[in-house]
């Protein structure tokens, strides 16, 4: 009986080997492997029947296979594990490891860690078990001597945005402290006294870094550290929104605010216009992000750069597997303060 439309198709889930191009073709199984390895001692009228008999059969060759049989044991890939991949920062980041890996012909396995030192563990080992060439990590736990075998079997690790904790490998990261003292100081020169500092987790070293800045800034210019205005643990926007209003309604209001993370500075901007105070309070945040510019006023921000910063992570990973063996360096992608409206409202005059 013929099939009609309303049939189900049912899925031939065996793929083509090189046995089924080899028979095609008339050649045999190592007159494949040449010519599929791009090998020489193949004949043109032989490398032109495997290649019509491999696109009859739409094969495809098991790249995992492959590169088993590869004499230096490359696989061709890299991990790549950031906080959130979803986050406009690791976004950039993650689209800047691409760019370097794809051109080398190879690929890039991306995770997100949450902030969880169990999860990072878990999606490290995961990688290794597929064996990747490269890892690139921003750490979330406390440790990573965890990852020691794996550099002494011959895995490139290169950290991001954090040091690595007992284990002495590359590190690409960011002027943290010193990039949210300017923002402080930025917020100080039109006369705020009242600055309130909202950040991430202070578990995570980059908030506690940002955090020591904004305070090394405030004591510079004999500012005391008003922990009444100061909210740790607000890393998502709608919590930052709310702590924002409830410190906008206080009696002693700051009348500025140092955002450290840029998702605590979307949910800010919330609050100050739901409050209509977008041109009363001034703000500067750490990070950059799309569209930051085409509010009214746009965002003062201090810019990381995650794809110089991804870029430099990369390629230091793909020195490394070529047999770089220089000893470890941290490599520093300084901030730059983005002046655009929000950081320049002047303190309100008494």
């Amino acid at each position: 009986m013929s099939a009609t439309s309303d049939d189900p198709i049912v899925p031939d889930r065996r793929r083509p080997t090189m046995r089924d191009v080899a028979a095609r073709a008339g050649v045999s199984l190592k007159t494949v492997s040449r010519v599929v390895n791009d090998e020489g001692g193949v004949s043109a009228e032989l490398v032109a029947r495997v290649r019509r008999a491999i696109e009859e059969l739409d094969f495809r060759p098991n790249v995992g296979a492959s590169s088993l049989r590869r004499a230096d044991g490359k696989t061709a890939t890299v991990g790549l594990l950031l906080e959130d991949v979803a986050n406009p920062f690791s976004s950039a980041l993650h689209r800047a490891v691409e760019d370097v890996a794809l051109p080398r012909g190879v690929m890039v396995f991306s995770a997100s860690l949450d902030e969880d030192p169990h999860r990072e563990r878990e999606l490290a080992r995961a990688l290794s078990a597929r064996r990747v060439d490269g890892l690139i990590i921003a750490p979330a736990g406390d440790d990573q001597s965890y990852l020691e075998s794996e550099l002494r079997s011959g895995m490139a690790i290169v950290c991001v945005d954090r040091e690595a904790r007992n284990l002495k490998v590359d590190s690409v990261l960011t002027t943290n402290a010193s990039g949210a003292a300017e923002a402080v100081r930025h917020l100080a020169s039109t006369g705020h006294r009242r600055i309130a500092f909202l950040g991430d987790h202070p578990s995570i070293v980059t908030a506690q870094q940002r955090y020591q800045g904004y305070c090394d800034a405030l004591q510079t210019l004999r500012i005391p550290v008003d922990q009444a205005i100061v909210a740790h643990d607000v890393g998502q926007i709608d919590l930052a929104e709310r702590t924002v209003t409830a410190l906008l309604v206080r009696p002693d209001a700051p009348t500025a605010l140092f955002t450290a993370q840029n998702m605590v500075t979307i949910g800010a901007a919330r609050a100050l216009r739901r409050l209509g105070l977008e041109r009363s309070i001034a703000m500067v945040g750490f990070d950059d992000f799309l569209l930051a510019d085409l509010l009214s006023p746009g965002l003062t921000v201090v810019a990381q750069d995650p794809v110089a910063i991804g870029r430099t992570a990369a390629t230091i990973v793909f020195d490394r597997i070529a047999g770089d063996t220089s000893p470890a360096a941290t490599h520093i992608v300084p901030t730059r303060l983005v002046r655009r409206g929000s950081g320049e409202i002047p303190a309100p005059i008494d």
